[in-house]
């Protein structure tokens, strides 16, 4: 009798703030989506989608951002996985050209179960990273869980919706104790469409 396989779940976060052609924001994470679900990830839950401002203020439209909980096939890697995402990104005209730029798309994986890439003390330099140095430093390596989890609203409220008793490997906190640690007021900013 073969073994079954076994898939992984992650979850990603899908943002947005600039129009791909006559389409707006919502309207290119819908068909993002659809796209990713014709992939190998299969898309278990997807939370609402939220408004939130641009930072900084007045730098650009507001973003739409979402979050989505997906199984990957048995043994694929998180490289693999965030392969796909890119592929997706570029089919709706995601362009890298700045760091924390505007864009048509963005998807990020947020964290795969409780898989810390590439080990405890890397990921905790870069979670640990002051503001200013996060500016000015990418990493060369995929990190996981995502090092500016704790510190996104807009990536902890969607997130809450469809996992909020997900509990960081190395922090021991949830989904919901991280959204609910964060100034009222960046809570408050970020609002349901």
């Amino acid at each position: 009798m073969p073994l079954m396989q076994v898939r992984q779940d992650a979850v990603i976060a899908l943002g947005g703030n600039l129009p791909l052609g006559d389409h707006p924001p919502a309207e290119t994470l819908l068909s993002a989506l659809k796209k990713i679900g014709q992939t190998a990830l299969q898309i278990r839950a997807i939370s609402r989608f939220y408004a939130t401002p641009c930072f900084p203020a007045n730098a650009g439209p507001d973003y739409v951002n979402a979050a989505a909980l997906l199984s990957l096939p048995a043994g694929m890697t998180p490289e693999a996985a965030l392969a796909e995402l890119h592929a997706v990104e570029a089919v709706f005209g995601r362009a890298r050209a700045q760091r924390w730029g505007m864009r048509t798309l963005d998807l990020d994986l947020i964290a795969l179960g409780d898989l810390v890439r590439p080990d405890a003390e890397t990921q905790t330099r870069w979670r640990k990273l002051a503001p200013d140095a996060q500016r000015q430093e990418a990493p060369e390596t995929l990190i996981l869980p995502h090092p500016r989890l704790q510190d996104r609203g807009f990536v902890l409220v969607p997130m809450a919706d469809i996992a909020p008793h997900w509990t960081h490997p190395l922090t021991g906190q949830s989904v919901r104790e991280m959204r609910d640690a964060l100034p009222p007021g960046a809570r408050a900013e970020i609002t349901p469409l």
